[in-house]
Protein backbone atom coordinates (compact mmCIF):
# COMPACT_ATOMS: atom_id res chain seq x y z
CA UNK A 1 0.00 0.00 0.00
CA UNK A 2 3.04 2.27 -0.08
CA UNK A 3 5.85 3.10 -2.29
CA UNK A 4 6.45 -0.38 -3.48
CA UNK A 5 2.56 0.16 -4.68
CA UNK A 6 3.49 3.28 -6.54
CA UNK A 7 6.11 1.28 -8.42
CA UNK A 8 3.89 -1.19 -9.54
CA UNK A 9 1.41 1.83 -10.80
CA UNK A 10 4.64 3.33 -12.63
CA UNK A 11 4.94 6.15 -10.60
CA UNK A 12 8.70 5.19 -9.60
CA UNK A 13 9.66 5.78 -5.99
CA UNK A 14 12.38 4.78 -4.31
CA UNK A 15 11.51 2.62 -1.61
CA UNK A 16 13.62 1.12 1.71
CA UNK A 17 10.69 -0.41 2.99
CA UNK A 18 7.35 -2.40 2.56
CA UNK A 19 4.10 -1.43 3.73
CA UNK A 20 1.54 -3.78 4.33
CA UNK A 21 -2.42 -3.38 4.94
CA UNK A 22 -3.38 -6.27 6.33
CA UNK A 23 -6.54 -7.85 8.27
CA UNK A 24 -6.39 -7.75 12.30
CA UNK A 25 -8.25 -10.93 13.08
CA UNK A 26 -7.05 -13.34 15.68
CA UNK A 27 -6.14 -16.15 12.80
CA UNK A 28 -4.61 -13.84 10.33
CA UNK A 29 -2.51 -12.05 12.96
CA UNK A 30 -0.87 -15.65 13.93
CA UNK A 31 -0.25 -16.31 10.05
CA UNK A 32 1.69 -12.73 9.94
CA UNK A 33 3.60 -13.56 12.83
CA UNK A 34 4.71 -16.77 11.03
CA UNK A 35 5.84 -14.90 7.95
CA UNK A 36 7.34 -12.28 10.05
CA UNK A 37 9.40 -14.97 12.23
CA UNK A 38 10.64 -16.51 9.17
CA UNK A 39 11.77 -13.14 7.81
CA UNK A 40 13.57 -13.14 11.75
CA UNK A 41 11.53 -9.65 12.05
CA UNK A 42 11.45 -7.82 15.52
CA UNK A 43 9.65 -4.70 16.09
CA UNK A 44 11.90 -1.70 16.24
CA UNK A 45 9.57 0.74 17.96
CA UNK A 46 6.51 1.45 20.23
CA UNK A 47 3.85 0.45 19.54
CA UNK A 48 3.93 -3.21 20.24
CA UNK A 49 2.49 -6.16 17.62
CA UNK A 50 -1.10 -6.06 19.22
CA UNK A 51 -4.07 -6.10 17.40
CA UNK A 52 -5.40 -3.36 20.06
CA UNK A 53 -3.19 -0.53 18.16
CA UNK A 54 -3.60 -1.42 14.87
CA UNK A 55 -7.18 -1.32 15.56
CA UNK A 56 -6.60 2.29 16.64
CA UNK A 57 -4.91 3.24 13.71
CA UNK A 58 -1.76 2.42 14.53
CA UNK A 59 1.56 1.20 12.43
CA UNK A 60 3.39 -1.20 13.57
CA UNK A 61 7.55 -1.23 12.18
CA UNK A 62 9.05 -3.76 11.53
CA UNK A 63 13.28 -4.89 10.83
CA UNK A 64 14.03 -7.50 9.38
CA UNK A 65 17.38 -9.70 9.96
CA UNK A 66 16.87 -12.80 8.14
CA UNK A 67 19.97 -12.51 5.38
CA UNK A 68 18.21 -12.16 2.25
CA UNK A 69 16.01 -9.72 3.68
CA UNK A 70 18.76 -8.06 6.31
CA UNK A 71 17.67 -4.44 6.90
CA UNK A 72 14.46 -4.70 5.02
CA UNK A 73 11.80 -2.53 6.98
CA UNK A 74 8.16 -3.69 7.27
CA UNK A 75 5.17 -1.30 8.18
CA UNK A 76 1.82 -2.81 9.09
CA UNK A 77 -1.65 -1.11 9.42
CA UNK A 78 -5.02 -2.25 9.36
CA UNK A 79 -6.75 1.58 9.71
CA UNK A 80 -5.95 4.66 7.78
CA UNK A 81 -7.45 8.10 7.72
CA UNK A 82 -10.29 8.45 5.10
CA UNK A 83 -9.18 4.91 3.97
CA UNK A 84 -12.43 2.35 3.80
CA UNK A 85 -12.29 -0.75 5.35
CA UNK A 86 -10.08 -3.69 4.83
CA UNK A 87 -13.48 -5.62 3.75
CA UNK A 88 -13.74 -2.69 0.80
CA UNK A 89 -10.43 -2.41 0.37
CA UNK A 90 -9.83 -6.30 -0.76
CA UNK A 91 -12.97 -6.48 -2.87
CA UNK A 92 -11.11 -3.34 -5.20
CA UNK A 93 -8.04 -4.82 -4.76
CA UNK A 94 -5.94 -4.79 -7.72
CA UNK A 95 -3.98 -7.97 -8.51
CA UNK A 96 -0.23 -7.61 -10.41
CA UNK A 97 2.62 -10.16 -11.43
CA UNK A 98 5.96 -9.24 -10.14
CA UNK A 99 9.13 -11.75 -10.10
CA UNK A 100 6.86 -14.60 -11.65
CA UNK A 101 4.81 -13.78 -8.70
CA UNK A 102 1.39 -12.16 -7.26
CA UNK A 103 0.92 -9.59 -5.24
CA UNK A 104 -2.45 -7.79 -4.40
CA UNK A 105 -2.15 -4.12 -4.08
CA UNK A 106 -4.53 -0.97 -3.23
CA UNK A 107 -6.71 -0.41 -6.04
CA UNK A 108 -5.42 3.19 -7.50
CA UNK A 109 -8.02 5.18 -5.99
CA UNK A 110 -7.50 3.67 -2.51
CA UNK A 111 -3.92 4.63 -2.91
CA UNK A 112 -4.67 7.69 -3.78
CA UNK A 113 -6.74 8.38 -0.50
CA UNK A 114 -3.59 6.63 1.33
CA UNK A 115 -1.34 8.90 0.30
CA UNK A 116 -3.17 11.96 1.54
CA UNK A 117 -1.00 12.42 4.75
CA UNK A 118 0.81 15.38 6.28
CA UNK A 119 4.63 13.93 4.22
CA UNK A 120 5.90 16.51 1.83
CA UNK A 121 7.23 13.18 -0.13
CA UNK A 122 3.34 11.68 -0.66
CA UNK A 123 1.84 14.77 -2.26
CA UNK A 124 4.30 14.54 -5.66
CA UNK A 125 3.81 10.71 -5.42
CA UNK A 126 0.00 11.41 -5.73
CA UNK A 127 0.42 13.74 -8.78
CA UNK A 128 2.46 11.28 -10.62
CA UNK A 129 0.31 8.23 -10.01
CA UNK A 130 -2.22 10.32 -11.43
CA UNK A 131 -1.04 11.50 -14.41
CA UNK A 132 0.30 8.18 -15.07
CA UNK A 133 -3.40 6.93 -15.06
CA UNK A 134 -4.42 9.67 -17.21
CA UNK A 135 -2.02 9.09 -19.88
CA UNK A 136 -2.51 5.16 -20.10
CA UNK A 137 -6.14 5.33 -20.02
CA UNK A 138 -7.21 8.25 -21.61
CA UNK A 139 -7.96 6.82 -25.02
CA UNK A 140 -10.31 4.62 -22.58
CA UNK A 141 -12.51 7.31 -20.88
CA UNK A 142 -14.69 4.67 -19.14
CA UNK A 143 -17.39 6.89 -16.73
CA UNK A 144 -15.64 5.56 -13.54
CA UNK A 145 -11.89 6.76 -14.91
CA UNK A 146 -13.82 10.31 -15.76
CA UNK A 147 -15.21 10.74 -12.45
CA UNK A 148 -11.45 9.63 -10.47
CA UNK A 149 -9.80 11.93 -12.74
CA UNK A 150 -11.84 15.18 -12.08
CA UNK A 151 -12.32 14.56 -8.10
CA UNK A 152 -8.36 13.70 -8.04
CA UNK A 153 -6.37 15.01 -10.56
CA UNK A 154 -3.68 17.15 -9.36
CA UNK A 155 -2.12 19.19 -12.63
CA UNK A 156 -4.19 22.23 -14.18
CA UNK A 157 -3.58 21.22 -17.51
CA UNK A 158 -5.15 17.80 -17.52
CA UNK A 159 -7.64 19.01 -15.34
CA UNK A 160 -8.97 21.62 -18.17
CA UNK A 161 -7.99 18.56 -20.67
CA UNK A 162 -10.72 16.53 -18.31
CA UNK A 163 -13.37 19.06 -18.01
CA UNK A 164 -13.32 20.15 -21.75
CA UNK A 165 -13.83 16.87 -23.16
CA UNK A 166 -15.86 15.73 -20.40
CA UNK A 167 -18.18 18.95 -19.74
CA UNK A 168 -21.22 17.33 -18.40
CA UNK A 169 -19.27 15.20 -16.00
CA UNK A 170 -17.19 17.99 -14.71
CA UNK A 171 -20.50 20.13 -13.90
CA UNK A 172 -21.83 16.71 -12.09
CA UNK A 173 -18.53 16.80 -10.04
CA UNK A 174 -18.18 20.45 -9.67
CA UNK A 175 -20.49 19.88 -5.93
CA UNK A 176 -17.76 17.78 -5.05
CA UNK A 177 -14.32 19.53 -5.40
CA UNK A 178 -14.18 23.34 -5.26
CA UNK A 179 -11.51 23.60 -7.82
CA UNK A 180 -12.92 22.46 -10.82
CA UNK A 181 -15.34 25.50 -10.52
CA UNK A 182 -11.67 27.57 -11.06
CA UNK A 183 -10.49 25.71 -14.10
CA UNK A 184 -11.88 29.12 -16.73
CA UNK A 185 -8.80 30.69 -14.30
CA UNK A 186 -5.18 31.35 -15.38
CA UNK A 187 -3.01 28.12 -14.17
CA UNK A 188 -1.76 29.82 -11.55
CA UNK A 189 -5.38 30.46 -9.87
CA UNK A 190 -5.54 26.67 -10.18
CA UNK A 191 -2.58 25.52 -8.76
CA UNK A 192 -3.71 27.71 -5.72
CA UNK A 193 -6.79 26.09 -5.08
CA UNK A 194 -5.02 22.55 -5.60
CA UNK A 195 -2.46 23.98 -2.94
CA UNK A 196 -5.88 24.65 -0.57
CA UNK A 197 -7.15 21.33 -0.83
CA UNK A 198 -3.73 19.79 0.26
CA UNK A 199 -3.38 22.41 2.80
CA UNK A 200 -6.88 20.86 4.11
CA UNK A 201 -5.98 17.19 3.75
CA UNK A 202 -2.92 18.63 5.80
CA UNK A 203 -4.55 19.53 8.46
CA UNK A 204 -7.09 16.75 8.35
CA UNK A 205 -3.68 14.25 8.80
CA UNK A 206 -2.00 16.15 11.40
CA UNK A 207 -5.51 16.36 13.44
CA UNK A 208 -6.06 12.58 12.77
CA UNK A 209 -2.37 11.63 13.76
CA UNK A 210 -2.50 14.09 17.13
CA UNK A 211 -4.05 11.48 19.36
CA UNK A 212 -2.20 8.20 18.54
CA UNK A 213 1.17 11.10 18.90
CA UNK A 214 0.33 11.52 22.57
CA UNK A 215 -0.08 7.43 22.88
CA UNK A 216 2.89 6.78 21.40
CA UNK A 217 4.88 9.42 23.41
CA UNK A 218 3.27 7.92 26.38
CA UNK A 219 4.47 4.20 25.60
CA UNK A 220 8.14 5.36 25.00
CA UNK A 221 8.19 6.81 27.76
CA UNK A 222 6.73 3.94 30.00
CA UNK A 223 9.36 1.87 27.98
CA UNK A 224 12.05 4.06 28.77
Amino acid sequence: MGGQACVLYGAAEFSRDTDLAILSLPDNLVRLQSALDELSAEVIAVPPFKAEYLERGHAIHFRCAHPEAAGMRIDIMSKMRGVASFDDLWERRTTMEMDRDFVEVLSLPDLVTAKKTQRDKDWPMIRRLLEVHYLENRDDPTPQRIQFWLCELRTAILLREVAQSFPLAWRECQPHRLVLSTLSAEDDAIEAALRSEEDLERKSDREYWQPLRAELEALRHRRS
